[in-house]
């Protein structure tokens, strides 16, 4: 008799062990000559040497599983302890899946473009409306980027500009004080990467928070680096950030050049620099439009509605 312990490393437990350790009753179910007792990540196996081996054969497979599809069912631990076939391959054009389980891939031509872009580029410009999924997509991007280990870090970046009302000084520490502005990165985050893992991931700096300002001087290499909002950079702040890249390293710029909240005197760095590299080779520009807008449909009728007021002011 023998007793190993085995850790479920980079996945959700809860996921693994199933909603009231359903998973877990069957597994143990399976293993009939083994003692398991989860805790936390960790299962203390006790027993048979034989049932042992093929124990911890058949958890990493399920591990796997769940760090690729961030979901395991019944069926899946049946089919890994069988020897049956089960999806061990992720479909094409998944980019990679969220914490319900739900497949995250291109919903139109122009998101699909911008995947295209991302995987034969090093820098890639992602400019479109609100809804179009350019934050999201590229989360998702850099996630899947981490889950492969392509790239061993992933860094946020966003000017510190708000959208038309001044908050004044914000408490706390420098993440305390860049938090709010992050939080549509953070929410995409919590969507593709277990709560608990997160925060780890944080807490070891492999997801950075990097506000713009503090960015001279750095060499980002072996990195996914995600700036957003940058229609609110000013040309000096642009240009010193897309100079910021070291090897290994893939860069990707979103932005609203129709939600500009800088001064009304102050030049968007983003419209620059769209104009200056628009013939750089290894630079990727993507415009997505009102088309792609994924969100709640009403999005898609503000945005045409502005867009329509916009034009006819300028007419006037």
């Amino acid at each position: 008799m023998i007793e190993k312990h085995i850790v479920l490393e980079d996945i959700d437990p809860v996921v693994f062990y199933g909603v009231g350790n359903a998973h877990l009753q069957m597994i143990r179910a399976l293993y009939p000559k083994l003692r398991i007792v989860a805790r936390d990540n960790v299962m203390r196996v006790l027993g048979d040497e034989e049932q042992m081996a093929s124990f911890e054969e058949n958890a990493e497979k399920m591990r796997q599983h769940v760090l690729k599809f961030n979901s395991l069912r019944e069926e899946d631990i049946l089919d890994i302890i069988k020897g049956k076939r089960t999806k061990d391959e992720v479909p094409d054009g998944v980019v990679c899946y969220s914490m319900s389980g739900r497949p995250i891939k291109a919903r139109t031509e122009n998101q699909q473009r911008l995947i295209d872009a991302y995987f034969g580029n090093d820098m890639v410009f992602a400019v479109g409306p609100a809804g179009t999924g350019k934050t999201y997509l590229s989360i998702a991007l850099a996630v899947k980027a981490l889950k492969e280990k392509t790239a061993k870090k992933i860094i946020l970046s966003r000017p510190a500009v708000e959208a038309g009302e001044k908050l004044g000084f914000l408490p706390g520490d420098m993440k305390e004080k860049i938090d709010p502005y992050l939080q549509p990165l953070y929410d995409a985050l919590e969507d593709m990467l277990p709560q608990v893992k997160l925060q780890e991931m944080m807490e070891k700096r492999v997801i950075q928070i990097a506000p713009l300002a503090f960015m001279r001087g750095r060499t980002l290499s072996d990195a996914v680096v995600i700036l957003d909002e940058a229609q609110n950079t000013t040309p000096a702040q642009i240009r010193m950030f897309l100079t910021r890249m070291g090897w290994n390293t893939k860069m990707i710029v979103t932005g609203d050049t129709s939600q500009i909240d800088l001064p009304k005197t102050q030049k968007s760095g983003l419209i620059e620099a769209l104009h200056i590299l628009n013939e750089v080779e290894g630079i990727g520009i993507v415009r997505l439009d009102r088309t792609d807008i994924v969100r709640h449909k009403l999005v898609t009728r503000i945005v045409n509605a502005y867009e329509a007021f916009d034009k006819e002011n300028k007419q006037e």
